[in-house]
């Protein structure tokens, strides 16, 4: 399509002319019962204008939720067909992949409406699939086939997150340095953003197969209730790993608290062992009517002799107090 046209991929699914179609076949087709796919950019300037001029026979509620930025995954019944917003990983370059991509979707028995801000991997799948001959040809099987891509999408990134969570708590019970603590949360910051996005979505699968939609048969109902149950699992593993890192933060913490502690307890028993010895060099060491020893060359030497005795009683003294050596 040109770069006038909001227009990104147009489909006929099925009849004897499927496959790839200009934008006049296309604009006809949506119009007929023959099943059409047309994918819209969200974000080009005539996308808008495209929906009202061209699908002015859509419910007016149907043509606001396509045109809406900040969505949220959520199902609507509008007559014979549906609103679907979905959400994908973002796997675009430069970008995070728990920054999910939004698809908005209205969909019937005769056409399919889709449109992103973004590109969608999942979308460019099904576009390849129908390129190669082998994409869905019905309503249903298109909705189940980007589903399916979606929650694939969603699975992968859920199982490396799981990777590397176990590498991360390894890590932390091997090392427990500081620096890991930024990876901790970062992960967990992962994990929050995500479910943000999977909660509602996996009520959304469980509410497209309890809607009684005469374009949906009964496999590709099944076929979508074994997606819905993906999702649901993922959603647990997600929120157990999000459990996971608050548990490591805790391990972290602790153990840096511990080396701390211990720290500070090594500084305390060298100031109780030291603290008398500085007060009697001081003390001899006061130039007051004379310092004390100068008369006596041994002076030097019985003073170091005190000291070392006065230590050896002050470690006797702390490991009898169980301060050092084996503490209970």
């Amino acid at each position: 399509m040109t770069d006038q046209s909001p227009i990104l991929l147009a489909h006929i699914l099925n009849g004897p002319d499927r496959g790839i179609c200009d934008e006049a076949t296309l604009i006809h087709t949506l119009r007929e019962e023959t099943l059409g796919w047309v994918h819209l950019s969200g974000t080009h300037a005539a996308a808008e204008d495209w929906i009202m001029r061209h699908l002015d026979y859509l419910d007016p509620q149907a043509a606001e939720a396509l045109l809406d930025v900040d969505t949220r995954p959520r199902m609507s019944r509008m007559g014979d067909g549906m609103i679907v917003i979905l959400r994908g990983m973002n796997w675009n370059e430069g970008e995070d992949p728990e920054d999910m991509v939004s698809v908005r979707m209205y969909i019937d028995a005769h056409r399919i409406v889709t449109i992103s801000r973004k590109r969608v991997r999942s979308i460019e799948k099904l576009d390849a699939d129908i390129r190669a001959g082998r994409g869905p040809e019905t309503a249903g099987a298109f909705l189940f086939q980007l589903i399916e891509y979606l929650v694939g999408g969603i699975g992968n990134f859920q199982r490396t997150l799981d990777q590397e969570a176990e590498t991360l708590e390894d890590a932390v019970i091997l090392e427990g340095s500081e620096s890991l603590r930024r990876s901790v949360v970062d992960m967990r910051l992962q994990v929050i953003a995500a479910l943000r996005f999977l909660i509602p979505q996996r009520d959304v699968l469980g509410d497209i197969t309890r809607a009684d939609t005469p374009f949906i048969d009964a496999n590709t109902r099944r076929e979508i209730e074994e997606e819905a149950i993906k999702m649901t699992r993922i959603v647990e593993d997600m929120e157990e790993l999000r459990d996971q890192t608050m548990v490591l933060r805790e391990e972290l913490s602790g153990q840096l608290s511990d080396r701390l502690n211990k720290n500070m307890f090594v500084m305390s028993v060298a100031s109780v062992v030291f603290l008398p010895l500085g007060f009697i060099t001081g003390l001899f060491g006061v130039n007051v009517a004379g310092m004390p020893g100068t008369q006596n060359s041994n002076a030097f030497l019985y003073l170091c002799l005190a000291c070392v005795g006065i230590v050896i009683l002050q470690i006797g003294g702390l490991m009898w107090l169980r301060w050092i050596g084996r503490r209970r």
